[in-house]
């Protein structure tokens, strides 16, 4: 599952030439032709359920499937695949914070020193400076743009923690599936999606393929799968492994330079979000 994630930075890295929406609506387009007859079924068979609970289900597939994605290759149009994927790894640390700011969960004092370790990470990677566009303050733009992703998912975590649950699997994943098309498209239609897409070429073509069928539907399914089975906390943790994974991928298919910085950097986000989400040992 951390690898496919991983997959997702890189191969949307290589196609940052792209707009971010297009690319998008590209992806989940080609994982609705996937999931249509794995879902159909259960789709039609769940319509009452779906029509009784429309709003949870617009959240999922808002945040989820659809904008998340497209913050992702919108911030890769400005920062690397690694600083990507270090502040995407910090998505079960502000999930936690958000949980106890909204659902009163509770904190012991390792788990703090673990939320302090990834936020300084977490700062370290924004605040290094890199060649490029920056905004006030000296932010990379593109880190700006991965911080608010994090944000988003946090929203879609938070909604499969409650709502999830009641939707069927396969027949729920298409729902949102068609739901995020509907989104996507008249933002990728006013990037230029009509022109861009009948010109992709053989290997971007390959690329869009990849984004849509693994980290679309085979990572989602299996990541909501481990949240079933192990519970949220404990799937969190294999999060840690895609800084890993993305700065070898990125170091040799991308060509990018993996500075002793972001490899440190790295390492205190990773100790930080074990630290947090470990599960207390019993006395």
């Amino acid at each position: 599952m951390a690898a496919i994630f991983a997959g997702n930075i890189l191969v949307g890295k290589a196609l940052a030439g792209l707009p971010p929406f297009t690319i998008s609506l590209g992806r989940v387009f080609i994982a609705l032709l996937i999931m249509l007859p794995l879902g159909w079924h259960q789709a039609r068979r769940g319509w009452p359920l779906f029509r009784e609970h429309w709003r949870p289900l617009v959240g999922l597939a808002l945040t989820g499937v659809a904008f998340f994605n497209a913050l992702i290759y919108a911030a890769l149009n400005f920062t690397s695949a690694t600083n990507v994927a270090i502040l995407e790894s910090m998505i079960p640390v502000v999930t936690l914070l958000f949980s106890v700011a909204l659902l009163g969960e509770r904190f012991r004092v390792v788990q703090w020193l673990g939320v302090a370790l990834s936020l300084a990470g977490a700062v370290t990677v924004i605040t290094a400076g890199q060649q490029g566009p920056a905004l006030a303050g000296g932010i990379n733009p593109g880190d700006a743009i991965m911080l608010l992703a994090v944000l988003v998912w946090v929203g879609y975590s938070l909604l499969v923690k409650t709502h999830m649950a009641r939707f069927p699997r396969y027949g729920g994943l298409l729902v949102m599936l068609v739901i995020a098309n509907l989104a996507l498209a008249p933002i990728a239609l006013f990037e230029g999606a009509a022109q861009q897409l009948p010109q992709l070429s053989g290997n971007q073509l390959l690329g869009l393929a990849y984004l849509g069928i693994f980290p679309s539907v085979v990572a989602l399914l299996l990541y909501n799968s481990a949240l079933a089975d192990i519970g949220p906390t404990r799937a969190a943790i294999y999060l840690n492994l895609l800084p890993v994974f993305t700065m070898l991928g990125a170091w040799l298919w991308l060509d990018e330079q993996i500075v002793a910085l972001q490899v440190l950097a790295s390492a205190v986000v990773i100790v930080g979000v074990w630290l947090t989400i470990a599960p207390q040992r019993a006395s």
